[in-house]
């Protein structure tokens, strides 16, 4: 046993190990408080930035940097949950870099795990994902992931999308704070989305409203036709962020349309298409008289502009031009590049109220036309009856007088000059009196324009053909192309789709029809067998026997993928 003084110093040590044991919990206290005060700090951090951003992207983007950075997370990301409620539209990252996301491949739209926070909107903490039976595996080349934390975005009660956050740094799992933490900046990010959304919608209204000013003064200031839906389509196209738009109006006495403008990617290939009124996209906006949408043009079976003519293109909408489906003028057509968002009701109303613009454009056109029309027949009407009123009855006057002075002519040559010049008179009289009828004649050129012509012959060949040739027009083919050039062009047509339906064996045809002011050019493509080297000719006899007696030739190749090519093509009588 020990003496007194082992016995005093061991009541010494007693207290000095509780104290130590006091200040280390104490220690412990103090550092989780101003660990948790610098927790709150980062989140308010947070909350202030993500709050401090109008741009919709860019508060996006920033949402989820804050997210990684307050769990201390490996990756981020944040999808944006698509119209129909099922899919991922958008889907913004952190922590995978531009390289790996090529590698990897296409964005997930939201199957798996990703798919059970869409369907389940409640914050979702997993240790492994793998394990959950959701689990729907990884891409190749995606970088390894195990721990998860899910938590869903709302924005006025409806879920916008959800923040993903996996391989928390030194821990082996999310804890409650961190779902409570990120549940909380989720919070803050609805509001800030929200934000960032009134403020775009406020700016594309602005857009809008600048775009309509523009318009009406360019409309007021006697603006042609063409010019104002060149206007139309080219603000359009730029704030609804449209790779093309298309103007498509309605051929005469046919029930097809003519893409008569175009703005925008490849362009030129779809200017002077002509597209049919049932069964395509443009054709069922005009028939209803409402938009139509589709989500990706290049295999949508109503759009009819050839294999390659919406290549990388995908969302789209038609707008008819007026709202009346009896009185629609036409059609405007709005193309978004491939993988682009579809056109939402939100960008389709102020499209509707630019369509009717475009309307009163064609309105006021037409208005101003008949009114100038107008102006010249009663021109022509008081030229006429001055004509007949002064110039005529003077001149019969003047016959007169000089029949009655021929008989105190007593010199022959001089009264045979006399009668000669009553005569020149009366030729005289029947020159006027002709051209007062053709003044007075309110008929134009007779009979339907060749292009109304050519797309009867290529409608009434659908049938025989089993398909509908596609048909491109180009240039002033009714007003340069006289009748008789037009009805050789219209017979040369229709026998070259004759020959593609009894012997070329094929399922597509390609019509192109140019006028360019020195000739008048018709191509009539197909992917055929070919011509065969035995057999009748006498229908391109025909057609080279036509071309040559108008100084033009008809020229036949193969095409190198199979098929043949037949041009037509002769001059155009400069006026």
């Amino acid at each position: 046993m020990g003496g007194p003084e082992e016995s005093r110093e061991a009541r010494v040590r007693l207290p000095q190990l509780r104290m130590d044991e006091l200040l280390e919990e104490l220690q412990a206290r103090l550092d989780a408080a101003r660990g948790t005060r610098d927790r709150v700090h980062s989140l308010l951090e947070a909350v202030l930035s993500v709050g401090r951003e109008l741009d919709l992207e860019q508060a996006l983007h920033s949402i989820v940097e804050a997210a990684a950075v307050l769990v201390d997370a490996e990756y981020a990301a944040l999808g944006v949950i698509g119209p129909d409620g099922r899919r991922l539209s958008a889907f913004h990252t952190v922590g995978v870099t531009e390289e790996q996301i090529a590698r990897i491949g296409p964005f997930p739209e939201g199957h798996g795990i990703l798919g059970e926070l869409i369907r389940h909107p409640e914050p979702l903490r997993l240790a492994k994902i793998s394990e959950h039976q959701a689990s729907y595996g990884f891409p190749p080349n995606h970088p390894p992931m195990n721990t998860f934390l899910g938590v869903p975005i709302r924005v006025r009660d409806q879920v916008f999308g959800n923040l993903y956050l996996t391989e928390k740094r030194g821990a082996a799992q999310f804890d409650e704070e961190d779902v409570s933490v990120t549940s909380t900046l989720a919070v803050a990010a609805g509001v800030a989305i929200d934000n960032a959304r009134l403020y775009e919608e406020s700016r594309l209204r602005e857009r809008w409203l600048r775009a309509n000013a523009e318009i009406t003064h360019t409309l007021m200031s006697g603006g042609e036709q063409g010019e104002v839906l060149r206007l139309i389509a080219d603000r359009a196209r730029e704030i609804t962020g449209a790779a093309l738009a298309v103007v498509a109006v309605p051929m005469a006495d046919t029930d097809a349309l003519v893409l008569e403008l175009a703005v925008g990617t490849d362009a030129d290939a779809h200017r002077g298409l002509v597209v049919p009124g049932k069964g395509s996209l443009i054709g069922e906006a005009f028939a209803t008289g409402t938009p139509i949408t589709s989500g990706d043009v290049s295999h949508d079976e109503r759009m009819s502009s050839g294999p390659d003519g919406f290549a990388g293109l995908g969302p789209a909408v038609a707008v008819p031009i007026g709202t009346d489906p009896g009185a629609v003028r036409g059609v405007v057509l709005l193309v978004r590049e491939r993988g682009r968002a579809v056109f939402s009701g939100k960008e389709i109303e102020p499209l509707k109220g630019f369509a009717a613009q475009a309307a009163i454009a064609i309105e006021l056109a037409e208005r101003r036309a008949d009114a100038e029309e107008v102006a010249v027949l009663q021109d022509r009407d008081r030229i006429a009856r001055d004509l007949h009123d002064l110039a005529i009855q003077r001149l019969f006057a003047t016959g007169m007088t000089l029949q009655s002075a021929c008989r105190f002519i007593d010199h022959p040559e001089a009264s045979e000059r006399v009668v000669r010049a009553v005569d020149d008179l009366d030729e005289t009289i029947k020159i006027i009196r002709s051209t007062i009828f053709g003044l007075r004649a309110r008929g134009g050129v007779g009979g339907s324009g060749l292009r109304a012509r050519a797309m009867r012959i290529v409608g009434e060949a659908a049938p025989v053909l089993g398909f509908a040739p596609s048909v491109r027009m180009e240039g002033l083919l009714d007003t340069q192309v006289s009748r008789e050039i037009a009805d050789h062009v219209v017979a040369v047509l229709s026998e070259a789709l004759t020959n593609i339906a009894r012997h070329a064996r094929a399922d597509r045809a390609d019509v192109v029809l140019t006028e360019d002011s020195h000739h008048v050019r018709l191509t009539v493509s197909d992917n055929g067998v070919g011509i065969p080297s035995e057999g009748r000719r006498s229908g391109l006899r025909n057609m080279a026997e036509r071309a040559q007696q108008l100084g033009g030739e008809l020229e036949l190749s193969r095409l190198p993928d199979g098929g043949t090519a037949l041009v037509w093509w002769v001059p155009v009588p400069a006026e």
